[in-house]
């Protein structure tokens, strides 16, 4: 009786300092978004074990999903009043970064960036600096961790099946498009005597593509919507001229029969889908997702050897990453590149850990792994990250790499964070489909547009 009267004490006090040891373990709450291959997801995985093992007794919570849920979680998060600490998704930047800054949700986090700012490259870390309508005053409120710009694929070998070379292709606005429709598709039509298409034109209003690929061409026609300080422009009337003359490009290949009917319905995956299906010969895309595909088939060891060879042949021969044609007035193209942000959350648990462990992630031996991580579809916000072998290594990286070395222009929301709202609402594709679909003419559909955007962005 008296050994089982000391036993059990003993046992309580060892399960209350195991229990007081648990409760001292520190946690970070850490959503990010799920890595589109392999080596990203594993790349953040080493970055959160490494920045454990500095910080003992801490311990990091990650939950990942998919992109499409991040914003809904993320928000029913916030409205709970229980947000992570630190959170990432590849569309922050294009649908709630601003927003959230502008109503002082999130943390002021310049003591974090302000002392790495001259690591960046032009044209990435100053997107994060951001207006805070609570302190009127702009501060680093998100952190930017990769970016993406507009690229042009084609299959090499329906090209040429369809009697055309590369030399072939114009380098001219109107004539590049026409090319595709009105030259390529019938010869690829009656030389395969399949139904492809000349090009894959997003359109869905479910599509990020849409928008990005129409404010491309908006680009094209040097439309300006927002001035540096965020003011509106489009009642310029040379404002309104370049975007039905965008409209007006952007809408005629549906129009002509050579973009499949189902692109106006289109989300984000299914050009991917149309062009890998060889539904389509060539596609506008925001990233070089279209060939990393096949580079990340030709790694997978659970495909057959023929398949990742008959993979291998696709990344490396069969398609092309290029850039766009001249724009019409003929000055060569200055492409947009939108900077995927991260945040620390004002109302987080665990600010002071969060921002240690951005300063920790945003490291370069971190960052580039990560970055690198998804072959090529994301391109570094840091001039070393850039400068890396990496971006030399094969022609669709070496695109990408020259691209961006000519220069970039930012997203109008970077100025006026209701471009968010609308790129959430994506009117850019319901104008496109007023056209397609409802038959209305194009500067009707476009001076619609701009009436949206005057009630959400004034």
């Amino acid at each position: 009786m008296k050994l089982k009267a000391l036993v059990i004490p003993t046992l309580m006090a060892l399960g209350l300092a195991v229990a007081g040891q648990a409760s001292a373990q520190e946690k970070l709450t850490v959503w990010w978004v799920k890595g589109f291959y392999k080596a990203e997801d594993e790349a953040l995985f080493a970055a959160i074990k490494k920045f454990e093992e500095k910080h003992k007794g801490v311990k990091v919570e990650l939950s990942q999903y998919p992109v499409q849920d991040m914003i809904p979680k993320t928000v029913s998060a916030l409205d709970s009043g229980s947000p992570p600490d630190v959170a990432y998704a590849d569309v922050y930047d294009f649908q709630v970064t601003g927003k959230w800054a502008f109503d002082g949700k999130l943390e002021d986090i310049s003591s974090v960036i302000g002392p790495m700012a001259s690591r960046f490259a032009p044209n990435t870390v100053e997107t994060t600096f951001l207006y805070n309508d609570q302190t009127k005053s702009k501060a680093y409120y998100a952190f930017p961790i990769k970016q993406q710009t507009m690229h042009i694929n084609y299959w090499m070998d329906m090209l040429a099946e369809a009697g055309f070379k590369e030399s072939d292709i114009p380098t001219t606005w109107k004539e590049y498009w026409s090319f595709w429709c009105e030259k390529v598709q019938p010869a690829s039509r009656q030389k395969s005597g399949k139904r492809t298409f000349g090009m894959g034109m997003p359109m869905g209003v479910d599509s990020s593509d849409s928008f990005y690929s129409f404010l491309t061409f908006a680009d094209a026609y040097n439309v300006k919507m927002v001035s540096d300080s965020g003011k509106l422009l489009v009642d310029d009337p040379g404002v309104r001229a370049g975007l039905i003359g965008a409209m007006t490009d952007y809408v005629t290949p549906y129009q002509k029969g050579c973009t499949p009917p189902s692109s106006t319905s289109w989300k984000d995956p299914d050009n991917n889908v149309a062009f890998h299906n060889k539904t389509t010969v060539m596609t506008h895309n925001a990233t070089i997702s279209l060939p990393a595909k096949w580079l990340d088939d030709s790694n997978n060891a659970s495909l057959t050897p023929e398949q990742r060879e008959e993979a291998k042949k696709n990344y490396f021969e069969r398609i092309r990453t290029a850039g766009f044609p001249s724009k019409p007035d003929g000055s060569k193209m200055v492409y947009r590149t939108a900077v995927k942000t991260g945040v620390v959350f004002k109302d987080g648990k665990n600010k002071q850990r969060a921002k240690e462990f951005v300063t920790f992630l945003m490291q370069e031996e971190n960052l580039t792994p990560y970055v690198e991580g998804s072959l090529g579809r994301w391109f570094p916000v840091t001039k070393a990250g850039q400068a890396s072998p990496f971006w030399q290594a094969d022609s669709h990286r070496k695109s990408v790499f020259n691209q961006y070395a000519a220069g970039t222009v930012t997203f109008e929301f970077t100025k006026n964070y209701r471009f968010t709202i609308l790129n959430n609402e994506n009117v850019w594709a319901k104008a496109m489909n007023r056209v397609v679909s409802d038959k209305v003419p194009v500067d009707k559909a476009v001076d619609e547009m701009i009436e949206r955007i005057k009630t959400v962005a004034r």
